[in-house]
């Protein structure tokens, strides 16, 4: 099967959901393009299970036959990297755009989706970032890429960066790994812990979109800093008892937003997937460019120094104050560029 054999245009149901029509085979087109593999039928996860989808998908922008770079993030992001392609959805396109950091008119990028797809009645699965990493494995198998010019990953994607260096030592030229560190903070671990039971109850009361919203609000505390809130939002008090103070409007409305985003078994797995994380810096032979920043409290940077003092080849490491924690790299638009363009200088030359 061709490239353009392997793409198909997509609709958006009355649920929110993404049914793919296969196109016909067409040449090449410009702009985006979406690409599947095939899981072959013996693939088992680390825990022995077996996924319930039968693809995993990936979307290509930028310029045909250019130097390929992986592009991840966390937890709630997807193929759909850049705006320009995507009608708006692009969720890192201050990053990935034309003439940008990661620059669309030299290089290619791939972004993924990652497991579990979102289905409707399909149970958790436990799944690890070394699955993740495989996973994007029968991708670059299909593209026929023997050599990638950088994975770039932020967040759990910056963690399958790490498991696909492990793994895969000689097939990424670099690594550029933003906010993910080589095991989970049990702190951050207690968190995520609250919000699966959140999911977990609401799933058995029958309220799952509830249990997406309500956990996503108590996410939000943790992306972002007191001191970001504190600036924000001033203490007034609601008329009445059980009334919203200013800080929870915003938090609902955040919640409320991501209802459909995901569904619950999807959100359990994942999260559970952030907790399993665990790698040896020492086995990581490719350069690796980490990026820290002091005011996050999901991956505090005294975990990202060590991940740091351990890596065998660790061509720059920078770690920033800023007001967003976890969030920067959605942030620091300007800080974070300037570093994936040090990163990127030769890529493509």
């Amino acid at each position: 099967m061709t490239l353009a054999e392997a793409t198909y245009d997509e609709t958006t149901c009355s649920s929110g959901a993404l049914l793919r029509v296969p196109e016909a085979p067409a040449a090449r087109p410009r702009g985006a393009q979406d690409i599947f593999a095939d899981i072959p039928e013996d693939f088992r996860l680390a825990s022995g299970e077996r996924l319930g989808q039968t693809r995993v998908l990936g979307r290509l922008h930028g310029r045909a036959g250019a130097p390929l770079v992986v592009v991840a993030g966390g937890i709630s992001a997807s193929r759909f990297v850049h705006r320009t392609e995507t009608n708006g959805l692009g969720w890192w396109s201050d990053a990935v755009s034309s003439r940008g950091p990661i620059d669309l008119s030299r290089l290619q990028v791939l972004a993924f989706d990652f497991a579990p797809e979102t289905a409707e009645g399909a149970g958790p699965v436990t799944i690890t970032t070394h699955d993740q990493a495989r996973l994007l494995a029968l991708l670059l198998d299909k593209l026929g890429v023997e050599r990638v010019g950088a994975f770039i990953g932020c967040s759990y994607g910056g963690m399958v960066a790490l498991a696909f260096g492990e793994l895969f030592p000689r097939w990424a030229e670099q690594l550029v790994v933003v906010s993910a560190a080589h095991r989970a903070h049990p702190q951050a671990t207690a968190w995520r812990g609250i919000q699966r039971r959140i999911l977990q109850l609401a799933a058995e009361a029958g309220r799952p979109e509830d249990g997406v919203a309500l956990a996503r609000e108590l996410a939000m505390t943790t992306y972002r800093t007191s001191e970001e809130l504190g600036d924000r939002f001033e203490t007034t008090a609601p008329a009445s008892v059980g009334g919203a103070y200013p800080v929870c409007d915003y938090l609902q409305a955040r919640g409320n937003a991501y209802r459909t985003h995901t569904t619950p078994a999807r959100w359990l797995s994942l999260s559970d997937s952030i907790d399993r994380h665990s790698i040896t810096p020492e086995a990581i032979r490719t350069p690796v460019t980490l990026v820290g920043f002091t005011s996050d409290r999901l991956v505090p940077i005294d975990d990202m120094r060590e991940l740091a003092a351990r890596l065998p080849v660790l061509w720059r490491f920078v770690e920033a104050p800023s007001l967003y924690g976890h969030d920067a790299f959605l942030k620091e638009d300007a800080l974070v560029g300037d570093i994936l363009r040090a990163a990127l200088k030769e890529t493509g030359r």
